[in-house]
């Protein structure tokens, strides 16, 4: 049984879909501000130092730990559709993974649709990896993680890397990852009555902003039709009242079946991207201290 805590997320989804259904013509900047109020959900972590950076021309956000591994990164993506979140809606939830992996977070904030469309998502977040590297950081001390849309981004800027053939990343972590372009997992609608954000009709919006002509089939947006072969190991958590849990089951299953040392991890009765309530609800810190507890030796730090 979920505990009490985390009635907050349901709490806050279901305003989202009131103040959506009151004012069907939503501006992008309101929709946007809406979305942003999902990182008031964490606690501060304590103990971490927020930093600017330029990452070639892509802006980010250091989140650094007191006495962490500078040495040793997680390359984070924030989620939204494509189309909401940054890097500072999302600093609380990266903080406390990289404080509890120790190391820092380096937080993409990737050009954001429908102003700019895919590849550009994919493309920002290649060229933080790339700086990474440029940086001295070593691919082997590098792990990607994304929520939602971040999820799906964790996982195509390493098939974009492993493209263009760069030495990929120790290992990517996506939380409740938005895969599925075309909508087709079952869960859209088996659990269309307990997922409290997700339908159809919003992830539709955001598909048509994000991906523009793009075919949904193209493995950098839908990493469901991708070669999984040669990926590094992967770490998914998911809720288990999710409309895209078939998104995780079914990637899950290919990688696997591709010789991928890939887990997933399915939590009961949790929501979308339920690490959000991070500090403030068991379930979340049990699923940040997993993530941290997996990557610390794919990472040289256990």
């Amino acid at each position: 049984m979920a505990s009490p805590q985390a009635a907050a997320i349901d709490r806050l989804f279901d305003s989202f879909i009131t103040a959506m259904t009151a004012d069907p013509g939503m501006s992008l900047d309101t929709l946007r501000d809406l979305f942003g109020q999902c990182g008031d959900l964490a606690a501060e972590p304590g103990g971490v130092d927020y930093l600017e950076a330029d990452a070639d021309g892509i802006p980010c956000l250091w989140a650094v730990p007191k006495g962490c591994r500078e040495d040793r990164v997680l390359l984070s993506a924030h989620g939204g559709g494509c189309v909401t979140g940054d890097r500072f809606t999302h600093r609380k939830l990266f903080a406390h993974i990289a404080k509890q992996v120790g190391c820092r977070a380096l937080i993409v904030d990737y050009g954001r649709a429908p102003e700019q469309q895919h590849p550009t998502q994919v493309s920002d977040c290649l060229k933080a990896y790339e700086w990474l590297l440029g940086q001295g950081i070593k691919p082997a001390h590098i792990a990607t993680v994304g929520d939602s849309a971040g999820g799906n981004l964790c996982t195509a800027v390493v098939l974009a890397a492993r493209d263009k053939k760069l030495p990929l990343p120790a290992a990517l972590m996506p939380m409740s990852p938005w895969y599925d372009m075309e909508g087709l997992g079952a869960s859209m609608t088996t659990n269309a009555k307990v997922d409290r954000l997700v339908t159809p009709a919003v992830s539709g919006s955001m598909v048509q902003m994000y991906i523009g002509k793009t075919s949904p089939k193209d493995p950098l947006v839908n990493p469901l039709y991708a070669d999984c072969k040669g990926l590094p190991p992967i770490y998914i958590q998911v809720g288990g009242y999710e409309a895209l849990l078939d998104d995780s089951l079914r990637f899950t299953e290919r990688a696997k079946a591709a010789g991928v040392d890939c887990h997933c991890d399915v939590y009961p009765e949790m929501q979308h991207v339920f690490q959000f309530m991070a500090g403030r609800a068991p379930e979340a810190d049990d699923a940040i201290a997993k993530l941290a507890a997996w990557v610390k030796p794919h990472l040289g730090l256990a």
